[in-house]
């Protein structure tokens, strides 16, 4: 009796299972009608929002326009880095000045870093519409040049300031010895007149910088120079300016269809390993420009890790792009790496000892500029001969002292010690790599230093090297990835707030308009970085900034290669990274613990209508799903067992975010969305393409 009680109700149940199954798939079958009956209609109307990014480039473009004309009316000396003449006649001019000082040099320095600040920002931002490949190339050419030529000019003020040393004598020791510095350059130089081995180590103290010569070295006749400069005109440009393509060929199969047009090299002898590649455009109309990033998206995410991708999924991934994908470093203006925390580079046709001195650009980036040091043969010196002051000319210029380092009396090699302060306006989250630059292999290699001692209270330096060297303190531009969360929310009418919650640090910035804001950079509780905070600027800007000052959140072309992330489909990024940028006039946004769960099809994200201060509680929070064709509302909630993508009851699926919100929301968030200016619109979907927040959290 009992055993066919429970055989009845077990069959009861499994009937109603299957029931419950049958109503559930006619649901969905409905939804899915109704779905793809109104998904035209819908794509149009997004469309018609869409215009906005159209119209935020045009204001640029204007923009760049009118600041052309202003700089040509104002008259100030400078050249207009566009115009091949004004900029030939400027360096030309400067070439021909042989006797300036130092002082000199920095003061034109100012203006020379300007000028290549505006160039990379153009090669950067502009569309194919104002500037030609052959200018893109011109322009890359005008930065290589500036670069060489203002070290050259250090060089020369350097040798014509070795040429009157007595002017700077040291009553104590006899030498001579002096810094000179601004906000781009420390300038520290030391001359051994009297050859004493005693005086061989000297700290010059305005800079924090030292040095403690081999004996050889305290007897000769040579002069020691530091030369920071707080930017780096050494990498290559590719690693300098992130979001400017490297030469080598890319690896996906996209690009060796498709090859990239090579720039010509400036032609200075030394800068031939330096030669760039023609640059990407930004911008061009908004479906393209939106269609680039995404295409940048799928070649970072065609990887050989998701061979087990079918190749539907590939192919689905791949077909937002009419045209072959230019790079989400258009964006992504970082570069570089993590997951092993330290940086090995495997080279072709060499030795594994050979590949691991040699830094992988992609992981570790110099970080508060480079330090040039320098070993100099002393020029004739000024001889008083009775009201006359007499020097004799040779015709060599700038001479290096010829050292290589024997043995100490204890039999190693003697090294040059070397002492840095580390830059005041820089975070080294951990202890910096120290690395030399190679100029014959263009590379940064760790070989030839040695007895590396950190003080990180102190914020110093101190290091062996076998030779004197270029060198940078490098930092892993990984480290502070994953983000740990993130949140966009709108804090008044053509205002937002994104805030970044890092590894080692949470970041606040600010959006209004056109420009981005600095707000705080917490690390342990304690705010830092104050020189770049409360400062309005445009988001290219502000990205380089931050990473100037080692606070680097900008995923690069090849950083999922170092961050142990899901990896994420770039149809389903790029599109909603564009309409989470049209609805955060009224919308916050924020991260999804299920979003790594939901596979690389698919991201997940909260939204929460906001149209008051602090009004996005907990409670008000709802998990969207969107494959960048579909949408739906997950029954989910961040407290959830476990992940599902049971629909949300009384749903519905729909082809676009916009109109899943418009659903749900009030009418006066869709009215400040409707009225969402489109400069603020077009920066916030630049920060989260710099940012990748769905990707790499």
């Amino acid at each position: 009796q009992s055993s066919g009680e429970a055989q009845l109700q077990a069959e009861q149940e499994e009937a109603e299972r299957l029931e419950k199954e049958r109503l559930e798939r006619e649901h969905l079958k409905k939804l899915e009608e109704k779905y793809q009956g109104a998904r035209e209609s819908e794509l149009a109307e997004l469309n018609s929002l869409e215009q906005k990014f159209l119209s935020a480039q045009q204001w640029k473009m204007d923009y760049r326009e009118q600041a052309k004309w202003e700089h040509y009316l104002s008259c100030d000396g400078s050249p207009d880095p566009t115009v091949p003449q004004e900029m030939n006649t400027f360096m030309s001019l400067w070439r021909e000045d042989q006797d300036e000082s130092v002082q000199l040099v920095m003061e034109k320095g100012e203006v020379v870093l300007k000028l290549i600040e505006k160039l990379e920002f153009l090669l950067l931002e502009a569309s194919p519409n104002e500037i030609t490949e052959e200018q893109r190339v011109q322009y890359q050419e005008f930065i290589l040049q500036l670069q060489v030529l203002l070290h050259q000019k250090y060089n020369e003020a350097t040798q014509n300031l070795l040429k009157v040393t007595s002017m700077y004598e040291d009553s104590e020791t006899g030498n001579m010895h002096t810094v000179i510095k601004d906000k781009n350059t420390t300038f520290c130089i030391w001359v051994n007149l009297k050859k004493k081995p005693r005086f061989k180590t000297h700290m010059f103290q305005e800079a924090g910088h030292g040095f403690d010569l081999p004996k050889s070295l305290a007897l000769s006749s040579v002069a020691v120079r530091v030369l920071h400069t707080r930017y780096d005109h050494v990498s290559p440009l590719w690693l300098q300016c992130q979001g400017l393509p490297r030469q080598e060929a890319s690896d996906n199969e996209e690009s060796a269809e498709h090859p990239k047009d090579n720039g010509q090299e400036p032609g200075e002898e030394e800068e031939k390993g330096r030669e760039e590649p023609s640059v990407p455009a930004a911008e061009e109309t908004p479906s393209k420009e939106r269609k680039e990033s995404a295409a940048s998206l799928t070649e970072n995410s065609n990887n050989t890790d998701d061979k087990k991708e079918t190749e539907e999924e590939t192919e689905k991934n791949s077909d937002i792009l009419d045209e072959p994908s230019q790079g989400i470093s258009l964006f992504l203006m970082c570069s570089t790496a993590k997951v092993l925390r330290l940086s090995i580079l495997y080279v072709k046709n060499s030795s594994l000892e050979e590949a691991a001195e040699v830094v992988d650009p992609q992981q570790l980036v110099p970080v508060g500029g480079v330090y040039h040091t320098d070993a100099l043969q002393l020029p004739p010196q000024a001889q008083d001969v009775r009201d006359w002051s007499m020097v004799e000319l040779l015709d060599v210029g700038w001479e290096v002292y010829p050292y290589s380092p024997g043995e100490a009396e204890d039999g190693t090699q003697a090294a040059v010690q070397i002492t840095l302060r580390l830059p005041d306006n820089v975070i080294y989250f951990e202890a910096p790599v120290v690395a030399r630059w190679d100029p014959a292999g263009q590379q940064w290699r760790t070989d030839g230093i040695s007895n590396i001692t950190y003080e990180a209270q102190e914020r110093s330096i101190t290091f062996g090297m076998g030779a004197f060297y270029t060198v940078a303190l490098l930092q892993d531009a990984h480290l502070n990835l994953p983000y740990q969360a993130w949140e966009l929310q709108p804090t008044g009418v053509d205002e937002g707030l994104c805030t970044v919650t890092a590894v080692f640090a949470t970041i606040q910035i600010q959006i209004k308009d056109n420009q981005c804001m600095l707000s705080s950079v917490v690390v342990e509780e304690e705010e830092v970085l104050s020189h770049i905070t409360g400062q309005w600027m445009s988001p290219f800007a502000l990205r380089e900034a931050l990473k100037r000052a080692g606070v680097n959140i900008f995923p690069a072309e090849h950083s999922h290669k170092y961050v142990p992330v899901p990896r994420k489909a770039a149809l389903a990024e790029g599109k909603a990274y564009e309409q989470m940028a049209l609805l955060a006039a009224a919308f916050a946004f924020a991260h999804s613990k299920w979003n790594g769960e939901a596979g690389p099809g698919q991201v997940v994200f909260k939204v929460s209508e906001h149209l008051k201060a602090d009004s996005a509680k907990d409670n008000h929070w709802s998990l969207y799903m969107f494959n960048g064709e579909k949408v739906q509302t997950l029954k989910l909630t961040e407290t959830s067992e476990a992940f599902s993508e049971e629909l949300e009851e009384e749903s519905e699926f729909h082809s676009t975010l916009y109109h899943m919100l418009k659903d749900l929301a009030s009418k006066e968030a869709m009215d400040k969305v409707e009225r969402a200016g489109s400069l603020f619109i077009d920066s916030v979907y630049q920060l989260l393409l710099a940012t990748r927040v769905l990707a790499f959290s």
